[in-house]
């Protein structure tokens, strides 16, 4: 649905020919359904691009971007998805994941306004911020998953703070940034190895913690299992566990949380 099929359903509920109800229901669940006397090729909320259907229609369901998931896809099919979201949504960023250097280097050089991250690259402007959250890395070898939840916070519309090895190999170093984790509305936990500094942290703060395992470390730790398991059965309350290396899912989480706090604050609607 573009700008202009939204305001002639707009116009109708002011006039009373389209109840409230009906009208939120074409909005956000079922973009496809033409109601009567719309054109028949109203726009169904996607791009048919023969090798993908571009979403263009989440930002009306969810007010978040649209993403594109790189691996496993030529160079030219990422750069045909962005085309097509980045059309029609100019005004929004659309994000990229996951992208291996071939397809960062192209991405970044058809769109040299792109704020890119190692895989994750936002292409478009990013929206301005409401609340904060705080990513931490146990060590600096997670700090490619912390990255991706980090850009990915902020293309969902979060302040970022980043801080890096705090890990509990030197627990001093937590507890001289705990200030910062106090400030945050969420807080995002990357860790690999044994996976300890999620619970050490959630118990610490009051904050909401989300924990991201990594498939850093040794050969007991199973690529990441060990981490996985051993945040599964935190005995910090309230640490909410994601899977291995999804900085993508945390970071979107994460930015939900800050907002929705924020909005709180303000009595503003998140």
């Amino acid at each position: 649905m573009d700008r202009d099929t939204a305001r002639k359903l707009l116009d109708a509920v002011a006039s009373g020919v389209v109840s409230a109800g009906e009208a939120l229901d074409r909005l956000t669940v079922a973009p496809f359904t033409r109601g009567e006397g719309d054109p028949p090729h109203a726009d169904p909320g996607y791009r048919d691009l023969g090798f993908a259907r571009a979403d263009t229609h989440r930002a009306l369901r969810t007010g978040d971007p649209e993403v594109v998931f790189a691996a496993g896809k030529a160079p030219a099919q990422v750069l045909g998805i962005v085309a097509a979201l980045r059309a029609a949504e100019p005004d929004r960023a659309a994000l990229v994941t996951r992208a291996d250097d071939r397809v960062a280097a192209e991405v970044t050089a058809a769109h040299p306004y792109a704020h890119a991250d190692g895989g994750t690259i936002a292409i478009g402007p990013l929206p301005e911020p409401r609340g904060r959250i705080a990513v931490i890395t146990a060590g600096t070898s997670d700090a490619p998953v912390a990255a991706e939840a980090a850009l990915t916070a902020r293309a969902f519309g979060a302040a970022v703070v980043q801080i890096t090895d705090v890990g509990v190999a030197g627990l001093h170093r937590l507890l001289d940034v705990l200030p910062t984790l106090d400030s945050a509305q969420c807080l995002v936990v990357v860790a690999g190895m044994e996976g300890a500094l999620p619970s050490v942290v959630g118990g610490l703060v009051g904050t909401p913690v989300v924990a991201v395992p990594t498939s850093v470390g040794y050969g007991a730790s199973f690529g990441g299992v060990a981490a996985l398991l051993g945040m599964l059965t935190s005995c910090a309350p309230g640490v909410a566990v994601f899977n291995i290396d999804n900085g993508f899912g945390a970071g979107v989480f994460a930015a939900r949380v800050a907002r929705g706090r924020a909005a709180d604050a303000t009595g503003a609607t998140g």
